[in-house]
């Protein structure tokens, strides 16, 4: 039997951590970023994942908290922020984020997700490790913005700057199975 289950903001969340580098880089905030439109449809078949489809509104990202700088993080810096992650993400060319996994690999804690990752209109090769209990699904990944042309967002001419790397992070839970459809 093949079912579809969605998750989305109601079952969990999608979010992005970043770090600081530079010489000013203890000045800077790491944040937190999260988004209020995404879904993702995981295809079933004899209730094991054969499939994952994941897409990402850019415009609907918001900074959900700003950790370290000498200060803490004002609401009008949250702003500030959210506009040049935006500008960096090209959200007014590239308005999605998508990850298509079309191999879904058993491990002892979860599953591969192997597919492609398309980020402002970049798509090249990924892997997603997740744990799964059933009732629930988390998982990290590290995404390189340059492998996908963003641009990290810097200011003192470099001298405190976005990191390359950033976190990608699911938590969510997984609907019964009532919510899906055969």
């Amino acid at each position: 039997m093949t079912r579809q289950v969605e998750l989305g903001p109601d079952t969990g969340a999608l979010t992005v951590r970043t770090d600081v580098t530079g010489k000013a880089a203890r000045t800077g905030h790491r944040l937190v970023l999260g988004f209020d439109r995404w879904r993702a449809t995981v295809s079933l078949r004899d209730e094991a994942p054969v499939a994952v489809d994941l897409n990402v509104e850019v415009d609907s990202l918001q900074v959900r908290s700003g950790e370290g700088g000498l200060t803490p993080m004002t609401a009008p810096e949250r702003g500030v922020a959210r506009l040049n992650a935006l500008k960096s993400l090209k959200a007014a060319k590239f308005g999605q984020v998508t990850f298509v996994a079309d191999a879904v690999t058993p491990t002892d804690a979860g599953y591969r997700l192997s597919g492609q990752l398309t980020i402002c209109g970049t798509t090249k090769p990924h892997t997603v490790e997740v744990t799964s209990d059933g009732a629930s699904v988390q998982g990290e990944s590290v995404v390189t913005q340059t492998d996908f042309g963003v641009k990290p967002y810097s200011l003192m001419m470099g001298a405190l700057k976005v990191a390359d790397d950033v976190i990608v992070a699911l938590e969510t839970r997984v609907p019964d199975a009532s919510g899906g459809s055969e």
